[in-house]
């Protein structure tokens, strides 16, 4: 049903209703810089917990984690001269306790307390790099989060050669020759299988080439408590009932400002309403839309549906072409207070940040993938926490940087990541039914920060579900059974 107009004033009363709300976030796990860990660390010290017990939990924990993942008849622990060493001879003497057959490699003993009481228990065998003989197991327990700087070439040639024996290779708190940080490599790391985190998990876990070498990621609860976190990885969104008295403008009405290129729009729109939007309305659109129940209106009839209560969010951005009626749709709904989705054509009309947000009001999601980010707000460099984080500052909205780790940052510091997804969603308008997916969160009464993190989990989620062949189309589809096993 093609409609040209969607007024409809006898229902003026219930616009007034607030949205209902389909789902909730749930706060999800910390993940924390190498310095939060420490500092987490030292509160947990000064409370009256030794640092030996924490080590001593640590060893403990992986101990059973390693038995439960690989359990092997002989193992060799590489142990560096810090921290990271001590836990190593700490498993090395939990594993010979256990029946593990135990050599232990070190560049060096370690020297600083607990780590030197560790090894100095350790009555096992201790040989250098040059002679360490693999046979089963390797324990990476070499720099952990420790390290800053790339690998020495002793390190790197060991490495090298453990390599080629395709043993199992599980990593204590981080494969050894990843910034914990960033994620970034500082040579040629030792991928491991398994990866133990301690505490928490750190962001070099989640981020670039530390994602790929941490392999299977547990964390082990040594006793450290983590006050308020900046980073949070996101976790399954909660579907709740809707209200029995609810109907389509409670559920949240959303506007799809339609572009030249009208297929990118409807995508969202489509997007929009699958994700349980009440009702959606494509402006300017001049083509059939793509299902029924999605209502058309010309451009002055959507505008004058904005503060009505008939439109609760819009999604500005999929399919826009770069002219003038662009950028007065994009500046009108700037000055306004409907929550605003902004994507792909509406991230390019202006030069940059200050032109595009700097007498914005309407509380904002921004979903650039990365060439859009970086014409906006400058390449994100290795840092691309911090580089959304300012992003968002900039702004002063939510800026959801798209890419194989999802990075969302709200003005007020909270940075969430999203690992839920596949790289089959790397596809022509993926990121317009994202766009539609979070307008319809917005719409139904989330944050802009709840919603950008649930709509990168949903739509992750059906890219997991379609796999190889996925074309954006796929998603609209896909989004009932995604929230039907939520």
């Amino acid at each position: 049903m093609v409609v040209t107009s969607v007024r409809d004033e006898d229902k003026s009363a219930l616009w007034s209703h607030d949205a209902a709300a389909m789902l909730t976030m749930r706060p999800g796990p910390p993940v924390v810089t190498a310095a939060e860990m420490r500092a987490a660390e030292a509160v947990t010290i000064a409370g009256g917990v030794t640092a030996a017990l924490l080590m001593d939990r640590a060893a403990a924990a992986a101990t059973r984690a390693i038995l439960h993942f690989a359990p092997a008849r002989s193992a060799l622990v590489l142990c560096g001269p810090g921290n990271n060493g001590g836990d190593g001879f700490g498993v090395a003497a939990r594993l010979r306790a256990a029946g593990v057959d135990v050599q232990v490699a070190a560049m060096a003993l370690p020297q600083t307390q607990p780590a030197a009481d560790f090894a100095a228990r350790w009555a096992g065998p201790i040989v250098s790099f040059a002679d360490a003989t693999p046979d089963g197991l390797i324990v990476d327990a070499l720099f952990g989060t420790g390290l800053t700087r790339p690998l020495g070439a002793e390190v790197q040639a060991l490495l090298n050669r453990l390599r080629t024996d395709r043993r199992t290779v599980v990593a204590l708190d981080m494969p050894s020759g990843i910034d914990s940080d960033t994620g970034a490599a500082l040579g040629d790391p030792l991928a491991a299988d398994l990866t133990i985190a301690f505490g928490a998990r750190k962001r070099g876990h989640l981020l670039g080439d530390g994602r790929r070498a941490s392999g299977r990621l547990v964390v082990a609860d040594i006793g450290i408590a983590l006050d308020a976190p900046q980073l949070r990885h996101i976790v399954r969104p909660k579907l709740q009932a809707l209200a029995d008295d609810s109907h389509k403008y409670t559920r949240g009405g959303v506007l799809v400002i339609a572009g030249a290129a009208q297929g990118a729009a409807q995508l969202a729109a489509l997007a929009a309403l699958r994700t349980g939007a009440g009702a959606v309305t494509l402006a300017g659109s001049q083509q059939r839309p793509p299902a029924d129940a999605i209502m058309t209106a010309g451009d002055d009839e959507a505008l004058a549906l904005l503060g009505t209560g008939k439109i609760r969010a819009v999604a500005c951005g999929p399919g826009l072409a770069d002219a003038q009626r662009s950028r007065d749709w994009l500046l009108r709904l700037l000055g306004g207070a409907t929550p605003l989705v902004l994507d792909a054509g509406a991230l390019a009309l202006f030069d940059g940040p200050q032109d595009l947000f700097g007498n914005a009001v309407a509380p904002l999601v921004l979903t650039p993938h990365a060439g859009e980010f970086a014409r906006l707000f400058g390449p994100p460099g290795p840092d691309r926490v911090a580089a959304v984080r300012a992003a968002a500052v900039v702004s002063r909205g939510v800026v959801l940087l798209k890419g194989r780790e999802t990075i969302i940052a709200a003005p007020d510091g909270q940075v969430a990541m999203n690992t839920h997804a596949t790289p089959w969603l790397a596809t022509a308008g993926s990121g317009d039914a994202l766009t539609g997916i979070i307008a319809a969160l917005l719409a139904q009464g989330l944050t802009p920060f709840e919603a950008a993190q649930a709509g990168a989990w949903l739509h992750g989620d059906a890219g997991l579900r379609s796999g190889a062949g996925m074309i954006a189309d796929d998603i609209p589809r896909l989004l009932p059974l995604v929230l039907s096993e939520l």
